[in-house]
């Protein structure tokens, strides 16, 4: 069995990893609030500029909601509906408009079909069944020394670094496909859109950051594993 020692010690391995992901979020924090004071040269929220993106792709039934919180943006593929923080729906900056363009750009992959959405969709509820028990099967496992849950453990959190990965290409191809269509439609002017890039690239980095944390802790289920046998 693993003593406490050996059970802390190797929580060594994620401290990169929670560096890592506290710059990310610092530097999103830091963007947005940048941008989020410039304001875009068209003079349109980013509720506008989010119903033009989506109306050009044939998505008029696509609705745009109003949300509580900062940075809670998020595209619901289950009822087709763009929740827009209130900086983000009523704001006329750079940042609100990249922001619900990245939105809109999910909306758009799930009405294409596009491949990495569907997978991670599919995913999502082993994701979640997983790692909710992940944690508690691997520890109950190191403290009767079943071999199997530990196992079990592993395998289950495994599921939630998949979903991790999966994420990646489809916050990406998200953040593309609103830079391309915010040229497209003429939203922004050349000079705004470095700041959109430096907006969603910091917001990119943040699903970087957490599968690095997935990961380290993948690692470090498996060498306590092993450090028992």
């Amino acid at each position: 069995m693993i003593n406490d020692l050996g059970w802390y010690s190797s929580m060594i391995l994620l401290i990169p990893a929670f560096l890592f992901a506290s710059y990310a979020q610092m530097r999103v924090s830091s963007n947005f609030n940048r941008y989020s004071k410039v304001a875009n040269r068209r003079n349109i929220t980013g509720a506008e500029a989010a119903r033009r993106m989506l109306d050009a792709n044939g998505l008029s039934h696509v609705r745009i909601n109003l949300i509580n919180g900062k940075l809670t943006d998020n595209y619901n593929p289950g009822t087709q509906i763009i929740s827009l923080s209130q900086d983000v729906y009523h704001g006329s900056s750079i940042a609100a408009i990249g922001v619900a363009c990245h939105e809109c750009g999910h909306a758009v992959q799930h009405a294409e079909g596009y491949s990495p959405l569907k997978f991670r969709n599919i995913i999502i509820p082993v994701a979640n069944f997983g790692s909710s028990l992940a944690i508690p099967l691997f520890v109950i496992g190191l403290i009767l020394q079943i071999e199997g849950l530990e196992f079990l453990g592993i395998l289950f959190f495994s599921f939630a670094v998949i979903f991790q990965a999966a994420t990646l290409p489809v916050e990406f191809n998200a953040s593309r496909r609103a830079l391309v269509q915010m040229k497209d439609l003429n939203l922004v002017v050349d000079d705004e859109e470095k700041g959109v890039k430096k907006v969603l690239g910091a917001a990119a980095m943040t699903y970087v950051a957490a599968l690095l944390v997935s990961l380290m802790q993948l690692v470090r289920l498996i060498a306590l594993s092993r450090s028992r046998r």
